[in-house]
């Protein structure tokens, strides 16, 4: 079996032109920023550029990609105003993501700041259901977190909290990050299944449609979200490796968020597809 195993990549370049690095180290699946990740400044829409890269991923042996909205995002900010331009940044992006139907728009679910997660979660939720179209092609995915300050999405509860609240119910799901719930305190080195038996009590399996796979830098539950490459982390290579090919999760795209130039994650993927067997 060919998983499915990929990395973030730069869309500066142009997006075809990123798809053709995809295959240049190795990767089926990748993920990318619809615009400035730590800005709301996004590059005019390029159909043609756009359209290249749908030729690509239907001829190129690609899994489902991911598109990730900017770190900035914020749909429970005390502020209105930042709120708004939340709901203004991912309505654009899920207007590009229809250019390639039938991918992944992830984002992190946003911090409090002191509101309280009720609130948080209800905010984030309304967001979603102003921009989610029931006619739209893309799947919107909420981050697993680790939790740190007030951020929402430490806890399995908390995205289901929002995905109750959500009307389009056929267009949300989950990406897990390996780092992100080590560090929340997820034993996923130890208890994958339990972990995974958790998660689908709560939220359901049904619901993950991506992972990213991030060592981290700090032991179970620090709460820090530091990535790590494969095998210099807490996690280890062994664990990636059992994870990847896991009979609940070995169709899933595998995102590498590591840091990592693209020489480093043709060496990470290479290094994965050896440990999950394939040949």
């Amino acid at each position: 079996m060919n998983h499915y195993i990929g990395a973030h990549l730069s869309s500066a370049t142009g997006f075809y032109k990123m798809g053709k690095t995809a295959l240049e180290i190795g990767a089926n699946t990748f993920q990318f920023f619809c615009r400035n990740p730590r800005g709301a400044k996004a590059k005019p829409l390029d159909p043609l550029d756009l359209e290249n890269l749908r030729g690509l991923l239907a001829g190129g042996g690609f899994g489902p990609v991911v598109a990730h909205a900017p770190y900035i995002m914020n749909a429970c900010s005390k502020d209105k105003g930042i709120r708004e331009l939340a709901a203004e940044m991912m309505a654009g992006d899920l207007q590009l993501m229809e250019y390639l139907p039938g991918n992944f728009y992830n984002f992190h679910p946003g911090s409090h700041v002191g509101q309280g997660l009720e609130t948080g979660c209800t905010q984030i939720a309304a967001m979603l259901n102003a921009v989610i179209r029931p006619e739209q092609q893309t799947v919107v995915l909420l981050e697993t977190m680790a939790g740190k300050g007030t951020e929402i999405g430490g806890r399995f509860e908390d995205l289901r909290s929002i995905i109750d609240q959500v009307a389009c119910q056929d267009r949300i799901g989950v990406c897990m990050d390996t780092c992100h719930m080590s560090d929340a305190g997820y034993d996923l080195l130890h208890h994958l299944d339990d972990v995974l038996a958790e998660f689908d009590r709560v939220v359901g399996l049904d619901r993950l449609r991506a992972i990213h796979i991030n060592d981290s830098q700090n032991p179970i539950g620090a709460k820090k979200d530091r990535h790590a490459r494969i095998g210099e982390g807490t996690l280890g290579e062994a664990f990636f490796a059992r994870l990847i090919a896991h009979p609940k999760l070995c169709h899933l795209p595998f995102i590498l968020e590591t840091p990592n130039d693209d020489a480093g994650h043709a060496a990470e993927i290479a290094r994965l597809r050896v440990l999950c067997g394939e040949n």
